[in-house]
């Protein structure tokens, strides 16, 4: 069964991190995706580990669902060819910077007079009202500018940077929600629109959510900063042979954990009883959770804690989470055949939908494999294509099987 997106086409002008997986995740869901890469590839392409120059592990991960073409638009004819793509496209998602797009002839008023009813989704780093509107975005300039790594070191810590592109990947969720609601935008009024997703505007809305704390009021009530996540010890838990995370969280449940912990003085005392003096606190019970838990054996304390329906959970290794039981019965990682890759694990699609179930259909592509099919589909005569090929404005990455039955 199709997905929720069948039948939506858009164009992935996206690159690194920002972008690609949020049109992987629309893709998921059904859309049929186009990624336009330039001549040289997606710069993930090149990072290691991989087998094959050009298909590295960062760029498997978030470009599967998609067909690739590539297209140099800084050529008149490369220009004219996305345009001929714009004329049936429902979407356009481009992280070039605005200004570029424009110089390009590609800026939404290029690409409207076009199409009339395209999505036109310009990423950027900053709002481009803003006087940051110019500057280049990375993942680790916003975790700076976005509070983000100032908040991993707590109230008095240095700032550390999270160890994820987490930037990248919250703000493609961003895009990706957006362009959904657009689209459902112009089913309501037919018309298309143009959607600026800047990732600092956005990671800042993300973190403030319970970041904003005592700032929330005016005057402040306090600082900013929820101080359940700023407190030395909210981390996983050294136990004799481990790490754990446990969380008790309502009163019901630290009774119970200070019970299980044979620490009967607290059962009563204001810091478990008392919400409000318990949030102003967390720190102070964190560091007892730490000192309870240090000489317990793993498994033993697992156990208990299942048992004692307390919050808790194993810290899992990078390495390790392919073994874990749930993960494995719920079938998140997927092995697949990849016809140039060999045999490669792609963790899938989370969502599950009853009626339009999303699918990983096809497996990330090579730079340009899909460069003369695409083109022949927008109209571009066989020796229109040829002329791109020996200009270099386009590449013919089909695999061998692909050219000799076309041939």
């Amino acid at each position: 069964m199709p997905g929720p997106l069948a039948g939506i086409r858009i164009l992935d002008l996206t690159s690194v991190g920002f972008g690609p997986y949020g049109a992987q995740i629309l893709g998921d869901y059904g859309a049929e995706v186009i990624k336009v890469e330039a001549p040289e590839g997606d710069i993930t392409r090149g990072i290691a580990p991989f087998r094959n120059e050009g298909m590295g592990p960062f760029f498997l991960n978030a470009n599967r669902n998609k067909r690739c073409l590539a297209l140099d638009l800084k050529q008149p004819k490369g220009r004219d060819a996305l345009l001929k793509l714009v004329e049936t496209a429902d979407v356009l998602i481009s992280s070039i910077r605005p200004a570029a797009m424009g110089r390009l002839g590609l800026g939404y008023d290029d690409c409207r007079r076009v199409n009339g009813k395209l999505i036109y989704v310009a990423l950027v780093g900053f709002g481009q009202d803003g006087p940051y509107a110019r500057r280049p975005a990375y993942d680790d300039i916003i975790q700076g500018l976005s509070g983000m790594a100032g908040m991993q070191g707590g109230r008095d810590g240095p700032p550390r940077f999270v160890n994820a592109s987490i930037c990248d990947k919250i703000c493609s969720q961003f895009a990706a929600h957006a362009t959904i609601a657009a689209l459902f935008s112009r089913e309501r009024t037919g018309a298309g629109q143009l959607v600026e997703v800047p990732m600092l505007e956005s990671l800042i809305g993300f973190n403030m959510v319970e970041h904003n704390a005592g700032h929330t009021f005016e005057p402040p009530l306090g600082p900013a900063g929820y101080e359940r996540s700023m407190v030395e010890y909210r981390r996983p838990y050294p136990t004799a042979d481990g790490y754990i995370c446990v969380l008790p969280y309502n009163t019901k449940q630290w009774q119970t954990f200070f019970r299980l912990m044979e620490r009967p003085d607290m059962l009563d005392d204001p810091l478990v009883t008392d919400g409000k003096v318990r949030s102003e606190n967390i720190g102070a019970l964190y560091e007892m959770v730490a000192d309870c838990v240090r000489d317990w054996p793993t498994d033993r304390l697992l156990a208990a804690l299942e048992e004692a329906d307390i919050p808790n959970g194993r810290v899992t290794a990078l390495d390790d989470l392919a073994d874990d039981e749930h993960l494995r019965a719920v079938g998140l990682f997927q092995h697949f055949e990849h016809p140039t890759e060999g045999r490669i694990r792609l963790a899938g699609p989370g969502v599950r939908f009853s009626e339009t179930p999303q699918d990983i259909r096809s497996l990330p592509a090579q730079l340009g494999e899909h460069s003369v099919d695409v083109l022949s589909e927008a109209g571009l005569s066989a020796e229109d294509i040829e002329g791109l090929l020996e200009a270099g404005i386009t590449v013919d990455g089909r695999l061998e099987s692909a050219r000799s039955a076309a041939d």
